[in-house]
């Protein structure tokens, strides 16, 4: 079985870890390198993406993680996790991401706290899941390799490319777990090939 970390340096990781343990899922907290380096996937959740990328350099777990990536590691972002992974930050506040996945995202772009909203999505290959969107980032585009997993009022809300996958809303406070489901499963069934 493979061991799934959660990076635990801010936001809302509590909640992912709980998702893959009830998935029986060995999971742990990436807190720095030595952490990263036993795990052999990485959810990234949503939290404060401006604090995040500060911590992540701090740390040096964003050339750790940018390395891992681009030798197949797995990765999965939610919201500010999505905005860590993307090459283009929009209105970006500081963000110094990760730059790994060919996607323009927009910080905070549905609103404020208030603002803040469920809806019903259509994902290829796990049907309709429910999505919590809570300061949600959009994706205003894709790079040709990245594959569209499911859109909400004409914009992307989960894609992949490659050994990446990134969306915009939170699964796991709604104890959603199809999403980290197929990471999991992807990831066991491509660790000998380092990508989905």
């Amino acid at each position: 079985m493979k061991r799934v970390g959660v990076l635990a340096l801010q936001g809302d990781f509590f909640e992912h870890l709980q998702t893959l343990k009830k998935l029986g899922v060995e999971a742990a907290e990436v807190r720095n390198q030595e952490d990263l380096a036993q795990v052999q996937g990485l959810v990234i959740p949503g939290g404060e993406s401006t604090t995040m990328s500060q911590l992540l350099a701090e740390t040096g777990l964003d050339q750790a993680i940018r390395a891992r990536a681009k030798q197949g590691m797995a990765v999965y972002g939610t919201c500010a996790g999505a905005i860590l992974l993307a090459k283009k930050v929009l209105n970006d506040g500081g963000v110094k991401g990760l730059g790994l996945m060919d996607i323009s995202v927009e910080r905070n772009a549905y609103g404020r706290q208030v603002d803040s909203f469920e809806a019903e999505l259509e994902a290829n290959g796990l049907g309709k899941l429910k999505g919590v969107f809570i300061r949600a980032p959009v994706i205003q585009s894709v790079g040709r390799g990245v594959e569209v997993l499911a859109s909400l009022d004409g914009k992307p809300v989960l894609v992949r490319q490659g050994n990446l996958l990134a969306g915009t809303f939170h699964p796991e406070i709604e104890g959603e777990a199809r999403v980290h489901q197929w990471f999991v499963e992807r990831l066991k069934a491509e660790s000998t090939k380092h990508r989905f």
